[in-house]
């Protein structure tokens, strides 16, 4: 995936901050734990929920050190081209992508003003408004702070969940958390409950809904004079469902070593985690995506 070139990047730039030592949600098992913990918010799980959803795991939040604001990591990022090369300056200039299509979409389709959301750049360790995290922990969506939390160095982990690290997937995650971010602006987030899993529960509706909102951005992102995205090819796409096929809770609980239980789903399987994303890639719109049936779409 590629952004187009001259593509304006002027007048937003994500936070950047760096960790110091200590500071971290921790877990014990190695890293097979530390992936599923990753996995838990990469998608949308609240750091301040992961003692609940992996009880029997130690979790400990010493205050991190370091962390501020300040020396811009993302000083490199200074043209669309270095977009199509670094992987920091990809997911700030893709959050910038999907702001623009969410502005447009948004109050269109849902009556409601788009406010764009705070989106951090981290390396190592960060804290956010619900909690500490690392960069084991992987991106995440704080609806305490609205802001969204990227280390990149996860997304090479995903290829061990059968995943790629492929710019457009590299994308859709970036436009999964942007979409956690449209559902505390409808008001719905807060449905998501992780302490009531199983296939049927909120909290697989919410996720899939946002995986449908970033096919729908994807469908939009190469769209138009003003697109940041060159036109998006079916075997980039192909790279989108992978991972989105990757974080299926099927699947991560069976690389993990586990048995596949239903009961205990947050996200939904790999099939219907594919299905989403590619309905809200085909269909463009908000009432396509509405997992919920709240029936309350323009579209």
């Amino acid at each position: 995936m590629t952004f187009k070139k001259g593509a304006d990047i002027s007048g937003r730039r994500a936070t950047t901050r760096r960790g110091g030592r200590g500071g971290a949600i921790a877990a014990g098992g190695g890293l097979g734990s530390v992936l599923l913990i990753g996995l838990f918010l990469l998608l949308g799980g609240n750091p301040s929920q992961i003692d609940d959803v992996f009880g029997g795991q130690e979790q400990q939040q010493p205050a991190i050190e370091g962390g501020e604001e300040g020396g811009d990591t993302l000083a490199h990022c200074k043209t669309i081209e270095d977009g199509n090369v670094y992987a920091d300056c990809r997911v700030d200039f893709t959050a910038q992508s999907v702001d623009d299509v969410w502005t447009e979409i948004l109050p269109a389709e849902a009556g409601i003003e788009y406010v764009e959301p705070g989106r951090v750049v981290f390396q190592d360790t960060v804290q956010s408004g619900c909690g500490a995290a690392t960069a084991a922990t992987g991106p995440f969506y704080c609806p305490a702070d609205q802001t969204s939390y990227f280390d990149v160095s996860f997304f090479e982990q995903l290829e061990q969940f059968g995943g790629t690290n492929a710019p457009l997937a590299q994308m859709y995650i970036v436009a999964h958390e942007f979409g956690h971010h449209i559902q505390q602006l409808e008001g719905t987030l807060s449905l998501s409950n992780y302490n009531e899993p199983g296939e049927d529960s909120n909290a697989v509706k919410i996720e899939l809904q946002a995986d449908c909102y970033a096919g729908l951005w994807a469908s939009h992102a190469d769209k138009g004079e003003d697109a940041m995205l060159e036109p998006i090819t079916p075997e980039q796409v192909a790279t989108a469902v992978d991972t989105a096929r990757a974080v299926g809770d099927d699947n991560i609980q069976q690389r993990s070593g586990g048995e596949v239980r239903p009961d205990m789903f947050t996200h939904g399987t790999s099939e219907q985690r594919q299905e989403a994303f590619l309905t809200g890639y085909s269909e463009s719109t908000m009432a396509a995506c509405d997992t919920l049936e709240r029936g309350v779409y323009n579209s």
